[in-house]
């Protein structure tokens, strides 16, 4: 994004009648790139997400979008592709090494943002370290192995990571009323809908059940129907996950907990992937300050 750049101006004014002199001032602006912006490289940049993160990155304050890599739609402008008024004059580049050397020229702070898959993200965030630009990673299905060796990478090379589960600010929000509730109610599932199949249960699903386990109790320890399949699947310290998938359905998960003669509900849908751009904008800001490895967004929130 430009900023404004404003100087004042004094000019001497002379009056014929009087031969009095007054000043005034005057305020010329010009719109300039701002040198101290962060570099923004979106990893993934044709995918849908990678598409509103351009966008949100180009519209906020602070950041810009300094490179797009994909391997599609490749040498076409990445604003075009995102729909956009006016192209970026960013071109769509397969190779994330080209765009980190070029941008690891400048003095400014730059982070990689990732949407690829798990089996390229170790490979990716060692590139972005090695030109010295930081990385925040939005990769649902990436596993815990993957994390804990990037995290061993990030403490011997003193760079910032933060690895997000989720984007989703709603969804961590979920998860923390989640938790408190636990501490009262001893019967819990998780009912949740997604379009499609991949990697049930969710990444939601299971981060919730990771949460509340390990807390000192076990849930649903008077359910007398352990075996039988429709009850779902089993998570944690006994925490049931349902899962339906129906095409078109909006992404839920709703956190069911009882108690005696009580029902308590939390319920958090996604309708649109722009919910994930203010997460993303959080991660991007506070990624630049960190020196070492960060699982999860809700750290600063």
């Amino acid at each position: 994004m430009a900023s404004l750049s404003c100087q004042f101006h004094s000019t001497s004014l002379l009056n014929s009648k009087n031969v009095n002199r007054r000043r005034k001032r005057f305020i010329f602006c010009s719109a300039q790139p701002t040198q101290n912006n962060i570099k923004v490289v979106i990893n993934g940049a044709t995918k849908e997400i990678g598409r509103a993160a351009v966008v949100a990155v180009t519209k906020a304050r602070g950041m810009e979008v300094a490179g797009a890599v994909d391997t599609c739609h490749v040498g076409e402008d990445i604003g075009k592709i995102c729909g956009m008024e006016e192209p970026l004059e960013i071109p769509i580049i397969n190779d994330l090494t080209m765009i980190l050397g070029s941008i690891s020229q400048s003095k400014a702070a730059g982070v990689v943002v990732d949407f690829t898959d798990p089996s390229s993200v170790y490979d990716n965030v060692k590139q972005a370290t090695a030109f010295g630009m930081k990385s925040v990673v939005y990769v649902p299905q990436i596993k815990l192995d993957t994390v804990a060796a990037l995290s061993a990478f990030c403490d011997k090379a003193s760079m910032g990571v933060l690895v997000a589960p989720t984007l989703s600010i709603g969804s961590i929000l979920l998860q923390q009323a989640a938790i408190s509730a636990s501490f009262h109610y001893s019967n819990v599932e998780i009912v949740e809908s997604r379009a499609n199949a991949n990697d049930l249960p969710s990444a939601d699903a299971n981060q919730i059940a990771n949460n509340l386990s390990n807390l000192g109790q076990i849930y649903n320890r008077e359910d007398p129907s352990t075996d039988v399949l429709a009850r779902g699947q089993v998570l944690g310290d006994g925490i049931r996950v349902h899962s339906m998938v129906l095409p078109g359905i909006p992404s839920s998960t709703t956190v069911h907990f009882s108690g005696p003669g009580e029902v308590y509900s939390i319920k958090h849908d996604i309708t649109d992937v722009k919910c994930l751009m203010p997460g993303l904008l959080l991660a991007i800001r506070k990624v630049v300050r960190l020196k070492n490895l960060v699982y999860g967004l809700e750290k600063f929130i």
